[in-house]
């Protein structure tokens, strides 16, 4: 890869600002690379204020100066739309990110796409929601060819405190999803927790903290009245489910029956509404 930018680093493109991006694109930038950023809508170039970039009016004009595209955007067939728009700019060898969540299908099928003009592709969905990309703590789970995901791994590392690769095209994408699964399937069992110590009189609140502090801790315990508040449990949940519907139809397509899972997790994304209220009295 020959770098773009003046500071000898390679530059990198970026699309995507939103709850998690827009803070992952700003710890790429003060690492004193290269950023260029496009948006479909202009004004979300403005969170990127404060920080070293260079605003395109176009995705070909941002693919032209970019040797690592990184896309943070919400659906696979955003990825898929915007990487058709990229590849009428991108140079041979330059490398197209996926930071989203999808399907690991779309990951090989994405990759057979840039194939041909000599781009290459990784999938790298991130862990750790808005706090930890605003702490440089998420964790990025890496699929595509080792080579690159190396030549990757500085850019990622920006923005991670753990960068792993995990295999071929696709298998970021499956950790991510597995990730999440078990993620909602622990929400699962805390509800039932949380629900059985309500009947026997017991303070929710206060379980959870000592629940929090035991050897019961996980992550979803952590994750209750901070990251998942009142006033952002509705949307999560809402995520969350779509997030199931994605594992689900990962499983089919690699002909595996994971229904028990899916529906467990299910339970899990569902009721995490009624485990906050539970709460929040």
């Amino acid at each position: 890869m020959t770098p773009t930018g003046t500071s000898g680093f390679p530059a990198v493109g970026w699309i995507g600002l939103g709850d998690q991006g827009l803070p992952m694109a700003k710890a790429v930038a003060r690492t004193g690379r290269p950023l260029h950023a496009w948006a479909r809508r202009p004004v979300s170039l403005d969170g990127l204020s404060g920080v070293p970039h260079v605003r395109h009016d176009g995705i070909t004009d941002l693919a032209a100066v970019s040797d690592i595209v990184a896309l943070c955007v919400g659906t696979d067939d955003d990825v898929l739309r915007l990487a058709g728009q990229l590849l009428r700019g991108l140079r041979p060898g330059s490398v197209v990110v996926n930071h989203g969540t999808g399907l690991p299908s779309t990951a090989v099928r994405l990759t057979g796409m840039c194939a041909a003009a000599g781009v290459e592709v990784l999938d790298a969905p991130v862990s750790g929601g808005r706090p930890a990309a605003e702490e440089r703590r998420l964790t990025t789970m890496v699929g595509g060819p080792r080579p690159v995901a190396e030549r990757c791994e500085p850019v990622f590392a920006a923005f991670s405190r753990h960068v792993l690769h995990l295999g071929d095209a696709g298998a970021g994408q499956l950790a991510k999803l597995f990730n999440n699964a078990l993620l909602m399937m622990n929400q699962a069992a805390i509800e039932e927790i949380v629900g059985l110590a309500a009947q026997l009189g017991l303070d929710p609140v206060r379980l959870v903290e000592v629940l929090k502090l035991g050897s019961a801790s996980s992550a979803a315990l952590t994750l209750l009245n901070t990251m998942v508040t009142p006033d952002t449990v509705r949307h999560l949940s809402g995520v969350e489910a779509l997030d199931m519907e994605l594992f689900d139809q990962a499983m089919s397509e690699a002909g595996i029956d994971a229904a028990a899972v899916t529906a467990r997790g299910l339970t899990g994304a569902r009721g995490l509404p009624g485990l906050v209220g539970r709460l929040n009295p």
